[in-house]
């Protein structure tokens, strides 16, 4: 049975609260950048802060992020459906979630090389899956750290002769024969951090994609979603509301692939139980 929204609502509001109170401890950063028993402070700060001189002050939350994004990108993340590593950038979700790469990976192993679009390409690591199938590529995204770490990416694969990453809203101009989007899952609003990966605020980037995704595919093309049923499990999203946003768009389902979540843990409180029923799905979208 899914949970109310309201339930998520307040498990939510208490995760932000314990985040506030953990963000009050301060660490201070001296010229040297020192602090006892942490790796790598200086080139972590650096590569996100630039060069700091003096004495700083940083929460102890904010710094272990700083300090995780360091190591995801220096030791990258095996991505099974890409066969490679994808390296994210600090404030960019990385890809530890490999369902919706392996369902992008096996619907586009029939392809024979046309263009393709990836629309919010974050680590670049669709616009990789899609390169490495044949396909010349154009991927998006409107966060510039992300465009950065996607170039990085495509570049430290091989890709970039086949793979252009632009700063955009969503789709470049023109028209493509395959466009991707992988949007972020749960209506919600976004708190700061790692949220925009997770939380499109009043559905805005669904509905845009969907709205306007016939303009931008060419006669025969199709357009690949990839949603997960969170939401509806969750209560954020009515049951049907998707198809129905579908059909009003214009567009129609031509086909889906759908895998279950596979979660290393369940985490506690309605995410972790929803979770357990979770199915991620790739709707084939074309024009009705």
């Amino acid at each position: 049975m899914p949970w109310r929204g309201g339930d998520f609502g307040r498990w939510r509001q208490h995760q932000a609260w314990r985040s506030a109170v953990l963000g009050r401890v301060l660490v201070t950063l001296d010229g040297g950048l020192t602090l006892a028993g942490a790796p790598e402070v200086r080139a972590a700060c650096a590569q996100v802060y630039g060069e700091i001189g003096g004495v700083a002050l940083v929460s102890a939350r904010e710094l272990f992020g700083v300090l995780g994004a360091y190591e995801w990108r220096r030791t990258g993340v095996f991505v099974p459906g890409l066969g490679a590593r994808i390296h994210p950038h600090y404030g960019v979700f990385p890809p530890t979630r490999h369902e919706y790469v392996d369902l992008v990976a096996e619907a586009s192993a029939g392809l024979a090389g046309g263009l393709a679009f990836d629309v919010g390409t974050g680590t670049g690591v669709l616009a990789a899956v899609l390169a490495g199938r044949g396909l010349r590529v154009v991927a998006t995204d409107v966060d510039p750290r992300a465009v950065e770490c996607a170039r990085d990416n495509v570049a430290r694969l091989g890709l970039g002769a086949r793979v252009e990453v632009r700063v955009a809203d969503l789709f470049p101009a023109g028209r493509a024969d395959v466009v991707v989007c992988n949007p972020p899952w749960l209506p919600g609003r976004v708190r700061g951090g790692l949220d925009r990966g997770v939380f499109d605020p009043g559905g805005r980037m669904l509905g845009a994609f969907l709205d306007r995704l016939a303009r931008h595919l060419v006669p025969g093309g199709e357009g690949w979603l990839v949603m997960s049923d969170l939401a509806e499990l969750l209560g954020l999203r009515e049951v049907g509301a998707l198809g129905a946003a579908v059909e009003g768009s214009g567009l129609r389902v031509v086909g889906s692939r759908a895998t279950r979540a596979r979660h290393r843990r369940g985490g506690d409180g309605p995410l972790g139980v929803a979770r357990a029923a979770e199915v991620i799905t790739l709707w084939r979208l074309a024009v009705r």
